[in-house]
């Protein structure tokens, strides 16, 4: 009887756990075209910029902030689900999985506030906009404030895994920290913390945060913030290149 019952608690663990993972993946898609759409808008915007149109571009910025809200609420709502499909174990009575969820997703949100002022995308859509008309010239703002887009704005703590010490950009299966928000290669910080004493501290330098194997996870924006932050970087991690072409003239 032992043994039945514990088979039925498995399974139905598991299917909870496949269930909120599709749930996850369709949430991270969704999130994904948001931030595509979210970009298609911002190169409309520079068009009309280019034609004077302030209030049409105030609109469109005005729907680019909707969407962020948007994408916040969702990513929040994404990872709630994840949570809870990864630690639900069957219990007497019937579970109240709103309950669960609402607990999960404020925890999230009060941990992770949408921050509109250091939005790197939201900056990003801004700056375009004011370099149709003032390139070079800093934004508004910019003169009192020593503003750098920094890995803390666009949610990137850390651009290498503090295990393996490889570029966040170049890891196969990137994971993060619910609660301390570092990003590891999710093989290499499984076997750091399997094989470590718990509790298992963060590796970082300063870091006080635990690690648990059940809450390293690739939450529902990790993906999309390596690539934005690749994306933001490309120009500055190009090397300049200088070719030499004297053997080649000595050889004609």
């Amino acid at each position: 009887m032992a043994s039945t019952s514990n088979r039925h608690v498995e399974g139905t663990s598991g299917r909870i756990k496949t269930a909120s993972s599709n749930i996850f993946n369709d949430n991270q898609a969704l999130v994904g075209e948001i931030r595509k759409v979210s970009t298609m808008i911002k190169g409309v915007a520079v068009d009309l910029e280019k034609e004077n149109r302030s209030q049409m571009v105030k609109e469109l910025e005005d729907a680019v902030i909707d969407l962020l809200k948007t994408s916040n609420d969702c990513a929040h709502f994404s990872f709630a689900v994840q949570t809870v499909g990864n630690s639900y174990q069957p219990g007497e009575g019937l579970t109240d999985f709103k309950k669960l969820f609402d607990e999960e997703e404020t925890k999230t949100k009060a941990a992770n506030p949408l921050n509109l002022q250091n939005n790197s995308s939201l900056r990003q859509f801004r700056e375009a906009i004011w370099n149709v008309h003032h390139a070079g010239q800093p934004m508004p703002g910019d003169e009192q404030e020593d503003i750098v887009m920094t890995s803390t704005q666009t949610s990137i703590l850390n651009i290498t895994c503090p295990v393996s010490g490889k570029p966040i950009t170049e890891l196969q299966d990137p994971v993060r920290s619910m609660d301390c928000r570092h990003i590891y290669e999710m093989k290499v910080v499984l076997h750091y913390i399997k094989k470590e004493r718990p509790p298992c501290k963060c590796p970082v330098a300063g870091c006080p945060k635990i690690l648990q194997a059940e809450r390293v996870v690739c939450d529902p924006l990790l993906l999309l913030d390596i690539d934005e932050y690749r994306s933001t970087n490309i120009q500055t991690a190009r090397p300049t290149i200088v070719e030499d072409f004297t053997e080649l003239e000595e050889d004609e």
